[in-house]
């Protein structure tokens, strides 16, 4: 695979599944940032173009070892199973948990660290948002997807939908997605990067890995349905 400076970060994302682990590591947004070219990310993120190729190669080298699954070639249907059993999932178990774990550390920890309460307000309103549009996703966007895919492989007119066109719920479902890689911009500007205060505890520690940990999962979801999901479902709507 040919890797162009001017390729956009979400196509390089979307053909080549080991760049998302790249992109994390180099700090460069690949998600809700991934119309800019590779070259525009790199000026922003400060890195050098040669220093980001040489590690999408590698990235690119160590997908194939591992057979890691293609999802542009996968079919649209299992594509959301993937996204559904997975990523959402994996918002809807942690969102409590951290929230709690936040509650807890901000009790012990909030008079001398009131970055922590930053963090809780964050978190929460990005907890809440997430709750409502994996809803509108579930009920709404991925059954559409799924019966458009269906008919168009038995030769059949595109479902009617309530929405017109699925470019309308996909526009809707792309601005939150913004607002939530917003939140996570503004969770690691108020903790420093997640720097860890010399007097953190265990609790505080798991707090921080965890909030990690739910950045790096909402990134690679964002990135399957913006790079990937929503492109395709649009371009297959435009065939019928």
């Amino acid at each position: 695979m040919t890797i162009e400076i001017t390729q956009s970060v979400g196509e390089l994302a979307a053909q080549c599944p080991g760049a998302t682990r790249e992109f994390e590591k180099l700090g460069i947004d690949y998600c809700c940032g991934g119309s800019r070219t590779l070259g525009e990310a790199c000026a922003e993120a400060k890195i050098s173009v040669e220093q980001a190729l040489s590690r999408l190669q590698e990235g690119l080298a160590a997908t194939q070892r591992k057979d890691e699954r293609n999802w542009q070639a996968a079919s649209l249907a299992d594509l959301i199973a993937h996204i559904s059993g997975t990523h959402h999932v994996f918002v809807r178990t942690e969102c409590p948990r951290i929230e709690n774990l936040t509650a807890k550390v901000v009790s012990v920890h909030g008079k001398n660290h009131p970055e922590l309460l930053q963090v809780q307000e964050t978190f929460s309103g990005l907890a809440g948002e997430l709750s409502v549009h994996l809803m509108k996703e579930e009920q709404v966007l991925f059954p559409f997807v799924i019966r458009l895919e269906e008919a168009a492989i038995a030769g059949e007119p595109a479902p009617p939908a309530m929405f017109g066109t699925v470019i309308n719920p996909v526009r809707m479902m792309m601005a939150e997605h913004d607002g939530a890689g917003d939140a996570l911009k503004k969770l690691r500007a108020v903790t420093n990067d997640y720097a860890l205060p010399a007097d953190a505890c265990i609790s505080y520690t798991t707090l921080y890995d965890a909030l990690k940990a739910f950045e790096a999962d909402l990134h690679q979801h964002i990135h399957l349905e913006n790079n990937i999901l929503f492109p395709r479902a649009v371009a297959l709507e435009a065939k019928k």
